[in-house]
């Protein structure tokens, strides 16, 4: 049996290996056929020597991902063990910096692989779109670097939308008025505002119109200038509003489009706008698309397991 040593010198193995030695048990996974021992900071890898050579590799890029952020998580640890190369999972250094000082000092920075490429993205497009199941962190990121663009003063103001046909609800039969109507549809969009803009300000924001939160039919007839914009849930748009919305694109505008065409509310064939535009919009220069996967789910582990039943369920039928 063929033996492999690796000692780790530049990096702590403690913090490495994980808690309880969590890290080489993921190890020990994804390599069933080798044996894996891990004492100190050496790694002692038993087996078939093609093997061993993999590992090694797959080692060197866990360590080097680990000496660049000095995080490694269950996500990461499989993205590395799965790619077909280091573009697969590195982002820019720009795109792990911090995008803004949130409410109580929180530091808020795109969490994964596909959130730090969304964050690349949106600096080299002017229009992107961020595709992907929930809890991958599309909304929070993309508000957050909207709230970056309008303290950075690249944007005066920032313009949040949604359809508000989610959930089987109909407007109409909601109690209060239009803005009480609207809220809850919208309340996603003021939990990430809240967590990055402090109360008085957020408020004063919203009051001058700085930050407008408006469904889409507000956005009719207007041209959107100097803003960044951000259309949550695009897969309930149908194709003319979808239309109708990326032709708002004023000078200086930052337009970014979330969505899950998993989760589509519009009535039975009708047609989702945000499908159509990817298919249409694939090849234009300037236009970004990233596809965020459950390794990007942020949200208690359960959420993650959740998709994979569904998913599981959806391929069958």
């Amino acid at each position: 049996m063929n033996e492999l040593i690796i000692e780790l010198t530049e990096i702590s193995p403690q913090d490495f290996f994980g808690q309880r030695n969590e890290n080489i048990e993921l190890l020990k996974k994804y390599f069933p056929k080798l044996k894996i021992v891990a004492r100190g900071n050496k790694i002692k890898v038993y087996g078939d020597e093609e093997l061993l050579e993999e590992f090694d590799q797959r080692f060197d890029m866990l360590t080097s991902h680990f000496a660049k952020y000095n995080k490694l998580d269950e996500n990461m640890i499989e993205r590395v063990l799965t790619s077909n190369g280091e573009e697969d999972y590195q982002s820019s250094k720009a795109s792990n910096e911090v995008l803004v000082h949130g409410v109580s000092g929180r530091l808020i920075k795109a969490q994964t692989l596909n959130q730090r490429k969304m964050v690349d993205l949106c600096r080299e497009n002017d229009m992107v779109f961020a595709i992907g199941p929930a809890g991958t962190g599309k909304t929070y990121t993309g508000v957050a670097l909207a709230v970056k663009a309008l303290k950075e003063k690249q944007v005066k103001r920032i313009i949040l939308t949604r359809p508000a046909v989610e959930a089987g609800e109909n407007l109409g039969f909601l109690p209060g008025d239009l803005k009480e109507k609207l809220d809850p549809y919208m309340q996603p969009l003021y939990d990430a505002l809240r967590d990055m803009i402090a109360p008085e300000k957020l408020a004063k924001y919203i009051e001058d119109g700085t930050i407008q939160i408006a469904p889409m039919a507000f956005m009719r007839g207007r041209t959107l200038d100097n803003a960044f914009v951000i259309l949550d849930e695009a897969q309930n748009t149908t194709h003319a509003q979808m239309k109708m919305f990326l032709t708002r694109m004023g000078k200086n505008a930052k337009f970014l489009l979330t969505g899950d065409p998993g989760q589509i509310d519009l009535p039975r064939r009708v047609i989702s706008g945000l499908k159509e535009a990817l298919l249409i919009l694939k090849n234009v220069k300037g236009i970004g698309i990233i596809y965020l996967d459950d390794k990007d789910v942020i949200r208690h582990k359960l959420v993650k397991k959740v998709i994979d039943a569904y998913k599981n369920i959806e391929h069958q039928n």
